[in-house]
């Protein structure tokens, strides 16, 4: 695609996002303005990282700080976890992809790749743990949906570290987490972040499409 054509494009599909935040906003009134401004700001971050630009974190700050707070209210202990953890990782996340910045986009990054026998070997860690934590947090604490929260949590833990890498493989372990933390939210009677998640499915699909061919050039 042409660098101008996929400009436009990569605009098209932040505002698509954008608007489909604030139409849902609209449409359930029992969301707040902090959801949807926490939806938006993660759709900017999601978007800005399957383009594999590095302004995704400037962005991802605030939607951190943002979603957290609503996890407090849900008493999601995992997801309020895991976003410190983002929080503490994107700092790194902003050194490592300075070091890959390609040449002739000075925002963009250059992407690595996982073997298959590691990336079999992560899915595996990676369930297993899963399940472990989320047994933890349904005898232990009064998570409102303990095992639906262990694995969106543990997988992202893994994912983050992928993508502040920047090895490529991290959109499928994204995928997954998304596909979970629209069941999460919609039990929990979110919208506007049930919405955000199942735009961020999409955008895994356009991340790994974009990433892979930024490892080409």
């Amino acid at each position: 695609m042409p660098r101008n054509s996929q400009k436009i494009f990569d605009y098209c599909f932040i505002a698509i996002g954008l608007a489909i935040q604030v139409v849902t906003y609209f449409l359930m009134p029992h969301d707040t303005w902090l959801s949807l401004l926490s939806g938006c700001l993660g759709v900017c971050s999601v978007c800005l990282a399957s383009q594999g630009n590095i302004l995704t974190f400037a962005f991802g700050f605030g939607q951190v700080i943002t979603y957290t707070y609503l996890c407090w209210t849900q008493r999601f202990y995992g997801e309020i976890a895991i976003n410190a953890y983002y929080f503490v990782t994107m700092i790194y996340g902003v050194y490592v992809w300075k070091k890959r910045l390609r040449n002739d986009h000075d925002s963009l990054v250059t992407p690595r790749r996982l073997s298959t026998p590691t990336i079999v070997s992560l899915v595996a860690v990676t369930l297993l743990c899963s399940w472990l934590v989320g047994l933890g947090l349904s005898r232990w604490t009064d998570d409102t949906q303990p095992y639906l929260d262990a694995f969106t949590t543990i997988p992202a833990l893994v994912a983050q570290v992928l993508m502040i890498l920047v090895y490529r493989e991290h959109w499928y372990i994204w995928l997954a987490v998304d596909i979970l933390s629209v069941v999460l939210w919609l039990r929990a009677g979110d919208y506007c972040m049930a919405t955000q998640y199942a735009f961020w499915c999409c955008n895994c699909v356009y991340g790994f499409v974009r990433w892979t061919r930024l490892n080409k050039h």
